[in-house]
């Protein structure tokens, strides 16, 4: 029986609509007088401390020190607000929100497994209004490594749940292979919806367990 389920953010509770992608353009001006389009450099499912690395890298000709990429964060972050609320693409996923209220009607617990640091994870989920399913978490704050943030999250789920919960009883849900390897790596079954970059066919040759086109189509739990 499932007991939690994990979600990551961008491509499969939300799409901000490019305001991550504008936020850093932003603090690059800002920094470096280098308006530097992250798509152009980075891919889908790299946590957030990855993409600042990635995109220095391109901007500085060599690899940030770890205060360029402290300060290049804290910009992101300070522009990251006012960009979602510009963001004339931002929308929540289809089926997302009755799909939250259903598993939290049934008493699955709900955390985030996601790349985006925590300051962020919760930014781009304030326009939504999601925020208040979720009681816990694993962020690229916490490591660069996927799967360790995933495991991350799940002993945060298992402290929310007293000490109860086991990672057979749980599984998450991505739109990327990298959200399916993070998974699988943590010891646990995935969902892959097709709501991102990658499509069905795609995410079932990365290995999900349920492949699919949007969380409407035959969800797991």
């Amino acid at each position: 029986m499932v007991e939690a389920v994990l979600f990551d953010i961008d491509g499969t509770l939300i799409t901000t609509g490019g305001a991550g992608g504008e936020a850093w353009k932003r603090a690059f001006v800002e920094l470096y007088g280098n308006p530097l389009d992250i798509r152009d450099v980075t891919e889908s499912g790299m946590t957030d401390p990855e993409v600042g690395r990635v995109a220095l890298r391109n901007i500085l000709g060599r690899d940030p020190d770890g205060r360029e990429l402290a300060t290049a964060m804290g910009r992101y972050l300070r522009h990251l607000s006012a960009a979602i609320d510009e963001s004339e693409g931002y929308r929540v996923m289809p089926g997302i929100e009755e799909l939250l209220e259903r598993l939290v009607a049934a008493g699955h617990l709900l955390g985030l497994t996601t790349g985006n640091v925590e300051a962020a994870a919760h930014i781009k989920l304030t326009r939504s209004g999601l925020n208040r399913f979720f009681s816990f978490g694993g962020y690229g704050s916490d490591s660069n490594q996927r799967t360790e943030l995933t495991r991350c999250a799940l002993q945060r789920g298992r402290m929310v749940s007293g000490g109860i919960l086991i990672e057979s009883s749980c599984i998450s849900v991505g739109d990327t292979p990298r959200d399916v390897a993070a998974g699988h790596g943590a010891g646990i079954e995935v969902v892959g919806v097709a709501t991102g970059n990658f499509s069905v066919e795609q995410l079932r040759e990365a290995g999900a367990n349920w492949a699919l086109e949007d969380v409407t189509a035959g969800f797991p739990a």
